[in-house]
């Protein structure tokens, strides 16, 4: 009795009180997380701590190689952006948004069949803007759906609620990618719309899904999984597929979050 007119009072509440509700909830619970995570990065630093002077050696020659091979492809890098930049004034195309990278740490994790979502260490206090992409070294993440003092919660490519505008193993033709529902226990899957007749794949012979760049969230080539299955539709215009995410989404400690830079104006 009692529960239900509670439900019933909420449901009489406005749109707006709910949602200043809401976040009052959220910034008041959130000090928690943030907490539980610092205790944790502290764990981690004094384990390090426990390493042998041998093993941090070994892991300095392993940094100073991997500083080598960053250091040559962020030279590669710029002279691939002038040669992008170059092409672009020659045949008159418009030129892709600019980002900055925000490195952020995950304050938790919420792999639930109905949010699967990310809690970062990063809010308005960093200027991260609501529908931001997240991305970390091997591709996409999500996007960011709520953006708190000091926290945002990000929707992972995996969730129902994210599409994007992908392409297939380099292809030209854009296809929909949508996040699947997925069990709270098991691999990550996608599912894909309006995938041309000639693509074909497979298990044993997968096909490279990457971003197309269309919408200007996400920048064009960034993984998001493997095309492992593909069908005819209901209309047999098209085909619909299945994409196998990388497992390793779930794992992840860092993420960093592309904030869109405004152009200077000329």
């Amino acid at each position: 009795m009692t529960l239900g007119i509670v439900a019933a009072a909420w449901l009489a509440l406005p749109v707006v009180v709910k949602s200043f509700l809401h976040a009052s909830f959220y910034e008041f619970t959130a000090p928690a997380g943030v907490a539980a995570s610092h205790l944790r990065d502290l764990q981690e630093y004094w384990s390090l701590r426990m390493h042998t002077r041998s093993e941090l050696i070994e892991a300095g020659h392993d940094l100073a190689q991997a500083n080598g091979s960053f250091a040559l492809a962020i030279q590669q890098n710029a002279e691939l952006h002038a040669e992008v930049a170059s092409l672009e004034q020659v045949l008159h195309i418009p030129a892709q948004p600019d980002f900055r990278l925000e490195p952020a740490r995950v304050v938790q994790r919420d792999f639930s069949t109905w949010w699967q979502r990310l809690v970062i260490r990063k809010g308005r206090d960093a200027g991260i803007p609501v529908g931001a992409a997240v991305v970390w070294a091997e591709g996409a993440v999500g996007r960011v759906s709520e953006v708190h003092a000091y926290t945002s919660v990000v929707e992972l490519i995996s969730n129902p609620g994210v599409r994007l505008a992908a392409i297939i193993n380099g292809g030209t033709e854009p296809v929909s990618f949508q996040g699947g529902v997925n069990p709270s226990f098991g691999p990550a899957r996608g599912i894909l719309e309006f995938v041309p007749l000639e693509v074909f794949a497979s298990p044993a012979s997968p096909q490279q899904l990457v971003t197309s760049g269309l919408g200007g969230v996400f920048p064009p080539g960034l993984a998001i999984g493997k095309v492992v299955r593909v069908a005819p539709s209901a209309d047999g215009l098209f085909k619909t597929g299945e994409v196998e995410l990388d497992p390793r989404l779930s794992d992840l400690t860092e993420v960093s979050v592309l904030i869109p830079v405004k152009p200077a104006v000329q």
